[in-house]
This record gives C-alpha cells, sequence and structure tokens, in this order.
C-alpha cells in the first residue's frame, strides 16, 4: 500500500534496477541465488556492481576490489557479460517505452519517464500504471527494479533510491525543501568530491544551508553552478525527460593486475580499448570529434589527455592514432619506465556519423569504416571472437 497527498498529481518517474549486473548473473545462475555475487575485475579492478548479500558485508560499487575480497572474501565474483546486460537493458526499455514515449535512459540500468497525460491511454494514474509495470518487469525478466515519482528529474531520481530493493517512493512538491534540507550537499546532482570539498569549506555543508543562502553570494563564488545549486536545494528542477538526449561520451577502460610500465603492453591495451569503443560508436550510429587518453598512476593519479579531430570519427583506425600519440607525448614527458595501474580511451564530442571519408586519413580512413563495419557485421552473425583485428596483434618496437 502506498499513500501520498500528492499522489494522484505526480507524472515524472525514475526508475532503477535492482543491483542490475548481479541480478542478472543470480536469474541465470540459480546456484548463485543464495550467494554474495560481486560483478567486476581482478583484484586490481573495482567492483561493477554487488548484489545485496555482498553489501550487507560493505561491498560498494567502485570499490577497489581487493577491499571488497577483504570485507567479503567468500564473494564470488563474475567477469562482466556487457552484451548479455545491454540486451536486458533493451528488453526493459522497451517495456518503458510501451507506456509512454518520453523514456530517458541514464545507463543500462535507469530510466526517467515521463508519463503526464498517459490516465486515459492506460486507464490509470502514473502511479498505478507505474506499479503495472514494476510488477510486470518482475513477472517477464526475473529482474526487479524500484520506482520514484516525483514532480521533476531531480527529485524522481533521488526517490528511487529510498527504499531498494523492490522500492516504491514518493516525493512530493510540497515537501521537497523540507526533504531535502538535512540531507548531505554530496546528494545534488553535479557536486562530487571535489565540488563538495569546496562546498564544506564555504560552510556548505547540508542542502538547508545551500536553500537559505543568498543566491547572489552563491553566484559570485560557484559561477551559475552556484545558481543551481541554490534552486535544486528548494526541490525545483526544471529540466524535461528527453529521448532524444545525445549520450556526451563513449569509453572504455582496464584496471591491470600489476602496474604496466612496458610502453609495448601498454599500447597492446590501448588499441583493444579503442577498438571496443569503436565498435560502441558505430553500434550507437554516433562518431566522436575528441579522443581521450586515460591513465592513472600508482598513487591513484588520473592523468586525462585529449586530442580534438579533423573530423568526427567511429573508426577504431582514427581512434588508436589519435591516442596513440597522447600515449607518446605522456610517456616522453615523464620518467624512463613510468608504471600504470589503469589505461583508459575514450571519444566525446559524439555527434550523428558523416558519410564523407574526412577522418583523420582521409579516403583510407573511409576504407577502414567500411571493412570495420563488415567485420561488425560478421561479429553479429557469428559471435565476437570469431574475428581479432590484426592491429590487436601488432607488438610496436620497443623505443
Amino acid at each position: 500500500m502506498l499513500r501520498h497527498p500528492e499522489l494522484g498529481d505526480l507524472s515524472i518517474a525514475h526508475i532503477d534496477c535492482d543491483a542490475f549486473y548481479a541480478s542478472v548473473e543470480k536469474r541465470d545462475r540459480q546456484e548463485l541465488r543464495d550467494q554474495p555475487v560481486i560483478v567486476g575485475g581482478g583484484r586490481r579492478g573495482v567492483v561493477t556492481t554487488c548484489c545485496y548479500i555482498a553489501r550487507t558485508f560493505g561491498v560498494r560499487s567502485a570499490m577497489p576490489m581487493f577491499k571488497a575480497l577483504a570485507a567479503c572474501p567468500q564473494a564470488v565474483v563474475l567477469t562482466p557479460d556487457f552484451p548479455k546486460y545491454r540486451a536486458e537493458s533493451r528488453r526493459l526499455m522497451n517495456m518503458m517505452r510501451d507506456l509512454t514515449p518520453l523514456v530517458q535512459p541514464l545507463s543500462l540500468d535507469e530510466a526517467w519517464l515521463d508519463l503526464s497525460g498517459t490516465e486515459r491511454l492506460h486507464g490509470a494514474q502514473p502511479a498505478l500504471t507505474l506499479a503495472r509495470l514494476q510488477s510486470r518487469i518482475e513477472a517477464e525478466t526475473g529482474l526487479t527494479v524500484s520506482v520514484g515519482l516525483a514532480p521533476n528529474k531531480f527529485l524522481a531520481k533521488i526517490a528511487s533510491d529510498l527504499d531498494k530493493p523492490r522500492g516504491f517512493s514518493v516525493i512530493g512538491g510540497v515537501e521537497a525543501e523540507t526533504f531535502l534540507a538535512e540531507r548531505s550537499v554530496r546528494l545534488l546532482p553535479g557536486v562530487g568530491p571535489v565540488m563538495a570539498r569546496d562546498l564544506e569549506r564555504a560552510g556548505f555543508e547540508r542542502i538547508g544551508q545551500i536553500a537559505r543562502a543568498e543566491p547572489k553570494a552563491l553566484a559570485a563564488r560557484f559561477g551559475d553552478f552556484g545558481l543551481r545549486l541554490h534552486t535544486m536545494a528548494h526541490g525545483r528542477d526544471s529540466r524535461s525527460v528527453d529521448p532524444g538526449q545525445v549520450r556526451k561520451s563513449i569509453s572504455a577502460e582496464t584496471t591491470f593486475e600489476a602496474d604496466l610500465s612496458d610502453p609495448v603492453d601498454l599500447d597492446g591495451q590501448l588499441v583493444h580499448l579503442a577498438e571496443r569503443v569503436a565498435r560502441q560508436a558505430r553500434a550507437a550510429g554516433q562518431a566522436g570529434r575528441v579522443a581521450t587518453l586515460k591513465l592513472k598512476d600508482p598513487e591513484f593519479r588520473i592523468l586525462t589527455r585529449r586530442r580534438t579531430l579533423v573530423s568526427p570519427t567511429q573508426t577504431a583506425r582514427t581512434l588508436i592514432a589519435a591516442a596513440r600519440d597522447l600515449l607518446a607525448l605522456e610517456l616522453a614527458s615523464g620518467p624512463p619506465r613510468r608504471a600504470f595501474r589503469l589505461i583508459g580511451v575514450g571519444l566525446s564530442d559524439l555527434s550523428a556519423p558523416t558519410d564523407a571519408g574526412n577522418d583523420l586519413f582521409g579516403e583510407d580512413d573511409a576504407r577502414s569504416l567500411a571493412a570495420e563495419r563488415a567485420a561488425d557485421s560478421i561479429r553479429a552473425r557469428f559471435g565476437p571472437a570469431i574475428l581479432n583485428p590484426a592491429r590487436s596483434l601488432e607488438r610496436k618496437p620497443r623505443p
């Protein structure tokens, strides 16, 4: 039973799958049902997600794997199976789109929905329609979701996390400011660890303190973002649910079992990641103008290097060339045999790809794109292991 004075007036929802990757694995492997399950990398990696049993031991997403296994040594650790998770995500998103075309995915396992004006179509107010969807998802997929219902996206996302798993929570507009007042500023969108420390040093530890502050003072100290914080602290959010919102970046990264310093080994990892990113870009029908290289050293310092390309690309050839140049410049700028614990490759400033062969390599790159698309088709038909790009086997000469 769910009661709320504004229940019949609210139509913006956030749906969040409960421990999505781990739940998919438990559904498909019943022997894991009562065991703590962690989905993630090796001992040097991080926890991608974990089931609720593992969470009782203190395991959390993004926790270094060695800490997770120290907290829960009996956990079953599984390598992520992203093709399977993406297929399940499409299935869930299609169920949401059966209710409304206004579905805005945030990631594979969460999305906003706007059910405004759907009462006549579904014969029920949005709250009941969402409850039926929640039951349908569990019955048809064996997975569970939590629902947050509110007057806007910001509050709906907070609500969906209040009563996990299988939760259904409501935050109304009237109560929003009081509800937020004593909560940490870290709850606000866009407030990461660095911004949180800046806010706390300025005397803003609780959201209510931001709500009571003068907007001019916030703007003077934090710019336009200070004004946005003030708006959200009052529980207001004017953003609409936008199904066409373009993904901002595509990236892939890996954490090594042992620090790598050999340029040849680093290059091999770079090539593998760039191939993966390029395949994702082609599958999404997007191209990126900015190539990114990410490195993390043994002291956990993160280095990010970017290069703007001549024009947007979705080919591995162009991305590999740009990322290799960035890696070479980074290695040349530091001491010999620098070691790293993580490397990542990404594409950003995404747009619809052009048909012209005007990537970094011009006509040659257009031919590469045709070859890579053909390889994508073969993998789709016969499986991802059927082809291994020749450049993935290259070993560049040692400097």
